[in-house]
């Protein structure tokens, strides 16, 4: 019998809400519907604003989540529609929800990471049990509750003869390596940015939401200067487990860096901030990935065929492709991920993260609303 489970997800990058409705009856997950829905304009500024401290942030926070959910829900509906599936055949829904807050054990030992949704709203909205909150539960056992993929990676694209290096690039980006010598403890951590800052300059710029193909990017020049002093951010030499978030690099952050260089056109500066991701992902993937024969790419970043092209320059020895000839849609990846994480809470099913959060131990992670 299928085993029918539903992933929602919306990333750092903020483009909109991507759903699968993915079948967990086989070793392998099949995927028999993807949906999406873009964030309004409103909602996106209000998450966005939410990252950073301001008035009535309780009031605001509470409404945005509210306004996602129905989003959510839309998705949903979508997802049921298409494949002519009831609600009641659907095991549970897997919400990431929309972090607006990552700061894992800082300020008193244990610090916290912020998803906004309202689960219960919408196992009222979808009549499906829903689970949510899968990162707060790894960082109350002393992890940086991100990335959590890699192990869903290691389900899907795992080999046990090959090393695979996997590069997901959202609005963060994060590397997971899958190996023999692997074979027990995933290796998965945050790089840096992945498209935030290349998107908000492009909004800023362009007025546009995204650098389409990076082709503004590829039309500057790199600064050396402003790479190198970019590259300067501790965060790039910490060593894993780590994790990273909009509350570090944001365009404040990008404003600090830009002082002093006052003589660049906008597109350079594009140029550079796509080489800092390439850079930033290239360097971990030759620290931690050098085994590797391949670099399976996915998220929004995987669509951008001038940062693609400089990963395969900065890697020569790999061959640099969308996870789409692995098996899966680049823009379906992280969804079905929290489809497969949200079964895993349903069966009670601990997940080991030592290697990838630097938790104390395998822990049970999300919290169950009843449909």
């Amino acid at each position: 019998m299928a085993e029918l489970f539903i992933g929602l997800m919306s990333g750092t990058s903020m483009d909109g809400v991507d759903g699968v409705l993915a079948d967990f009856s086989t070793s392998t997950p099949t995927v028999f519907g993807h949906a999406s829905a873009a964030l309004p304009p409103n909602l996106k500024a209000e998450l966005l604003a939410l990252n950073l401290p301001g008035s009535n942030e309780l009031h605001r926070a509470a409404l945005a989540a509210n306004a996602l959910m129905r989003i959510y829900a839309e998705v949903v509906g979508q997802l049921l529609s298409k494949a002519s599936v009831s609600p009641f055949h659907i095991s549970a829904i897997g919400a990431h929800g929309q972090t607006v807050r990552h700061q894992p054990q800082r300020f008193d030992g244990s610090g916290y990471t912020l998803q906004l949704a309202n689960p219960a709203l919408l196992a009222e909205l979808t009549q499906i049990e829903v689970v949510a909150d899968f990162r707060s539960r790894d960082v109350a056992a002393g992890g940086q509750g991100a990335p959590l993929v890699p192990v869903f990676h290691q389900a899907f694209f795992g080999k046990p003869d090959e090393t695979i290096a996997v590069l997901n690039i959202g609005g963060m980006a994060n590397l997971t390596v899958l190996g023999p010598k692997l074979a027990d403890d995933v290796l998965g951590f945050d790089c840096g940015p992945g498209n935030a800052l290349m998107d908000a300059w492009c909004l800023r710029h362009l007025g546009r939401p995204f650098d389409a193909n990076g082709a503004w990017a590829a039309s500057g020049q790199i600064q050396p200067g402003l790479l190198h002093a970019m590259l300067a951010e501790p965060f790039f030499a910490t060593l894993p487990p780590k994790s990273t978030g909009r509350d570090l690099f944001n365009p404040e952050w990008l404003e600090r860096q830009l002082d002093g260089f006052v003589d660049m056109t906008p597109a350079d500066v594009q140029a550079t901030l796509t080489e800092l991701t390439a850079n930033t992902c290239a360097t971990c993937v030759k620290d931690f990935g050098a085994e590797s024969k391949q670099l399976i790419v996915c998220g929004g970043g995987a669509f951008n065929a001038h940062l693609m092209a400089r990963l395969q320059a900065l890697l020569p020895g790999l061959n640099v492709s969308q996870s789409d000839q692995h098996g899966l849609p680049a823009q379906q990846v992280e969804a079905t991920a929290f489809a497969w994480l949200a079964r895993k809470t349903i069966r009670r099913e601990a997940l080991s993260l030592q290697s990838i959060t630097g938790t104390r131990g395998a822990r049970v992670l999300g919290a169950i609303y009843p449909a």
